[in-house]
């Protein structure tokens, strides 16, 4: 009995992927996966005049209401196919390309969607937009028109045959074939029922929450089209807003042992099971539509906690009043005066404690290091007297006395102390992701400490003026920063009870927390300032303040700080981050710590190296 049901469960799985490769229409010998063109897209979007801080990330397949074959019927298959589609944060492009049966075609048609996007504006009517941003691409650069001609002439041999659809598809299938061959002919476009089979050169409009892909394409009055990492990771879900059951109509059976607490029988608005879904990331990759419930309560009709911050009397200690600092929108190319309220802080319950022992062995040998800055000598060429000559200035002299130009110039060397004459302070992200685990006896929250903690007694060895401070974020109204160490204090045991009395905030709104290091830097009487960042993620909080809106404020902060002679400097341990740092601080403004343990060694190091004469 169970040899015969493997043997059916193995003809049907043999089954399956029979029919599902007969029915499927791409070519998997050529895919080509995004992954693989990511970078390379990205340099090409912008420098085709593609927003900065756009991302290129993979959507997922979009659900078509297309004409399919028998066999895809059976088999199942087609109902979902990949589309390209761009808003204002971001280009999303297929996750991978198999389109064509020749894998330079589809290297070649990523490449054509990202030129397209960086042409393309609001979307108003999907095929005469195409059109238009096709023509006044190729009209741009005409080189790209053989290029484009060689992707159209083979997508078109793999089209549907209008003979073959009934009268009005086979009309809607005509012009758009005349629509690509030459863009900008076709001004009308016959109505259908059905949508036409996607046109994989062509940008397709963005997602819309809660609403079905429209099958037509769309008329001039009815407004402009608005949208709404592993590759898997940074795949867009749809998502459809449902009513809550409140189980207020019908019979509800139970037995009364069953009956396990009376909480569960009280009306409140949870935001997350207690339990632990160990599976639920894999089950919302599996999912193709992610469905949102938003309960709406009656004034006074059920209880309502607000477990965001912790009551007075167990959160930190706040220190003076807020303070108001503007914020970036890009939207508006402007700044927001006041429009974000730092609170400045003490972690509660820090009291005086020594450096942990397991921590001195290192800690010893990074104070014999940086002690010997404190004594750094260097050598001053071309001086008028010294105590050794200067060999370089001497051959130089002696040269120009062969030519007959013997210029005045100093011919000795002289070994005088060096001034450090610099400031540095250190920003740590203590949002709720330094909870997480970095192994079996790690967490980040304790990395964060321990790096903060060796570098104060490294840089208290090395004499330099430094502060300490940690931030996080609870939306624009609470963006909290913990004062660990000020400029002029002294590095001893009760800062050292501070940093070790930190623990996981809330979220990462880097902007705010920037700004403030930049105006506590600039009230230094030093003249090199560094400004040192160390983070696990991006930017992100409970508003507005994600995606590509917290990109672009952080890198406006960044730049603001640079334009005040500061050099900001960002040590990350987030393993995505070479997809949006290079943006926020530049190319060489950042660097990733790929072993995270590795953190309370490396932070010396790296402010060594940046401080080098």
């Amino acid at each position: 009995m169970a040899f015969s049901i493997e043997v059916e469960e193995w003809v049907g799985s043999a089954w399956h992927r029979f029919i599902t490769r007969r029915a499927s229409p791409e070519f998997p010998e050529a895919r080509v996966d995004l992954v693989d063109m990511q970078r390379s897209l990205s340099i090409l979007f912008r420098a085709l005049g593609g927003a900065s801080g756009v991302t290129v990330e993979a959507a997922a397949a979009r659900e078509l209401m297309v004409r399919r074959s028998l066999l895809q019927q059976v088999a199942g298959t087609c109902r979902q196919l990949p589309v390209a589609w761009c808003d204002d944060d971001n280009l999303r492009l297929p996750q991978s390309l198999a389109v064509y049966p020749d894998v330079e075609l589809n290297r070649e048609l990523y490449r054509w969607l990202a030129l397209l996007a960086a042409e393309s504006g609001t979307m108003r009517h999907w095929a005469r937009d195409n059109q238009r941003w096709t023509q006044a691409l190729l009209a741009r650069y005409p080189v790209l028109k053989r290029r484009y001609m060689r992707l159209v002439e083979a997508h078109l041999l793999l089209r549907p045959d209008p003979q073959q659809l009934p009268a009005d598809e086979a009309a809607l299938e005509r012009a758009l074939c005349q629509a690509l061959r030459e863009p900008g002919s076709v001004e009308r476009f016959p109505r259908c029922e059905r949508a036409p089979w996607p046109l994989p050169l062509w940008l397709y409009p963005a997602q819309q929450l809660a609403q079905p892909q429209a099958q037509n394409l769309g008329e001039d009055g009815e407004g402009a089209l608005q949208a709404p990492n592993e590759a898997s990771r940074s795949v867009r879900k749809r998502a459809t807003r449902v009513e809550e059951n409140t189980g207020k109509g019908g019979l509800l059976l139970f037995r009364l042992e069953n009956l396990f607490s009376w909480s569960e029988h009280v009306e409140l608005d949870r935001c997350g099971d207690d339990s632990e879904d160990l599976d639920a990331a894999r089950v919302a990759e599996d999912l193709d539509e992610i469905a949102l419930s938003r309960q709406r309560m009656r004034k006074g009709g059920g209880l309502k906690l607000d477990l965001d911050l912790p009551p007075p009397d167990a959160d930190d200690l706040p220190l003076g009043e807020g303070i108001k600092l503007p914020e970036w929108d890009y939207r508006k190319q402007a700044l927001q005066e006041g429009f974000v309220n730092l609170q400045m802080m003490l972690p509660r319950g820090a009291e005086a404690a020594p450096l942990p022992l397991r921590l001195s062995p290192l800690a010893r040998r990074l104070r014999r290091q940086f002690e010997s800055l404190r004594t750094d000598r260097q050598w001053l060429r071309g001086q008028p007297q010294g105590s050794e000559l200067d060999l370089k200035a001497w051959l130089d002299f002696h040269v120009e006395r062969q030519h007959g130009q013997c210029a005045e110039r100093g011919l000795f060397m002289e070994q005088r102390q060096n001034q450090r004459d610099l400031a540095c302070l250190l920003l740590a992200d203590l949002s709720m992701s330094t909870d997480a685990h970095l192994n079996d006896e790690h967490r980040v929250i304790e990395v964060i400490t321990d790096s903060l903690l060796l570098f104060g007694e490294a840089l208290s060895a090395a004499g330099d003026d430094f502060a300490l401070y940690g931030f996080s974020s609870l939306r624009r109204q609470q963006v909290r920063m913990q004062a660990l160490k000020t400029f002029g204090e002294r590095y001893d045991d009760r800062v050292r009870g501070k940093i070790q009395a930190i623990r996981p905030g809330y979220y990462t709104r880097m902007g705010a927390s920037i700004r403030q290091a930049t105006r506590l830097l600039g009230g230094c009487k030093q003249r090199r300032k560094l400004l040192l960042l160390v983070t696990d993620g991006k930017p992100n909080d409970l508003d507005l303040y994600e995606g590509r809106y917290g990109v672009e404020d952080t890198r406006q902060a960044v730049l603001e700080a640079r334009a005040q002679g500061l050099v900001p400097f960002c040590i990350t341990i987030d393993r995505e981050a070479g997809d949006y740092l290079p943006y926020m601080f530049g190319a060489n403004g950042f660097t990733l710590i790929r072993q995270p343990e590795q953190l309370p060694f490396r932070l010396p190091q790296l402010y060594r190296q940046l401080t080098k004469s």
